[in-house]
């Protein structure tokens, strides 16, 4: 294969992988970091943080290459993601299946290299989450809380990492993702919602119906009361409490973006979301900084 003949398949496989668009990246980071911090007292393993961010990347690109593997057939009468390459052919199903395997081994490699059983043995269902979550969108009504679920599962993976085991906070924690995920995840839907609804693919922007607005600011609230009662058993101060408050006004302004439910500024609000995630985890940081102690 000649040079430019292979760089235009690496650059379609970059885009199998959406690599070309981090927000999926982030979104997924965010809460691992959040997990990282608060299980080591704001002083994380330096090779447990670069396994666990490489992680998320290979992870977060695998599965978007099943995703779009299983919605192959629906995506094409889509069209934001008609275009996409094994939807227009340009990707065969056999590449893609390949380059899911590749990522997902890659992955487990790291994991290995860690050393600790726990994370091995958690990686098994962390695997098969991320591998299933497209397929849910055929029967389950909310497919987003599966999803939080799927991205969130490095935040007990993360604290098993750095304590040998996983305490009720790390599942709180995993439970505040989920909501934040049918969140951001439903004003992601409501840009779809009349093509999901033709193709016959369930979201929970079609579940929640002309409740989906008032869905989505429920679930925030929720996200932020969940965090913010982990902190409060953990004593976290001012500084985590600020990261909140941001956040909570950030939850305020996707309000009023949504509220006309445009397919734009809908978009515009599930890409926002990446502040909320930073803010959260810069309160977290900052708090271990200015405390100068262990916190727990």
């Amino acid at each position: 294969m000649n040079w430019p003949v292979l760089k235009e398949k690496l650059s379609l496989y970059e885009k199998l992988m959406r690599l070309d668009k981090p927000i999926g990246i982030l979104l997924l980071l965010w809460p691992t970091l959040w997990a990282l911090w608060l299980s080591s007292n704001g002083r994380p393993n330096g090779w447990v943080l670069w396994v666990f961010v490489l992680g998320t990347v290979l992870m977060r690109s695998a599965g978007c290459v099943i995703n779009d593997y299983a919605d192959r057939d629906f995506d094409k009468h889509v069209e934001r993601t008609k275009e996409r390459p094994l939807t227009a052919g340009k990707v065969t199903t056999k590449e893609a299946l390949a380059l899911f395997a590749g990522l997902s081994l890659s992955a487990f490699a790291l994991v290995l290299m860690l050393g600790n059983q726990l994370v091995i043995w958690m990686s098994v269902p962390a695997l098969f989450l991320a591998a299933s979550y497209p397929f849910t969108k055929r029967f389950l009504a909310v497919p987003q809380a599966y999803l939080g679920i799927a991205f969130g599962f490095g935040i007990p993976m993360a604290y098993a990492a750095h304590l040998g085991e996983v305490p009720a906070e790390a599942w709180w924690l995993l439970l505040a993702n989920v909501f934040w995920a049918v969140a951001y995840d439903t004003e992601y839907a409501m840009v779809d919602r009349e093509d999901d609804l033709k193709i016959g693919i369930k979201t929970s922007a079609i579940t929640f119906g002309r409740f989906d607005v008032a869905a989505v600011m429920l679930c925030y609230a929720a996200t932020l009361a969940i965090i913010g009662w982990v902190g409060f058993t953990l004593h976290l101060g001012w500084a985590f409490s600020a990261g909140l408050a941001v956040a909570a006004v950030i939850m305020g302004v996707h309000f009023t973006w949504i509220r006309g439910r445009e397919r734009m500024p809908c978009f515009k609000a599930f890409l926002h979301n990446n502040w909320v995630g930073m803010v959260i985890f810069i309160g977290i940081a900052v708090e271990f900084i200015v405390s100068g102690r262990s916190i727990g």
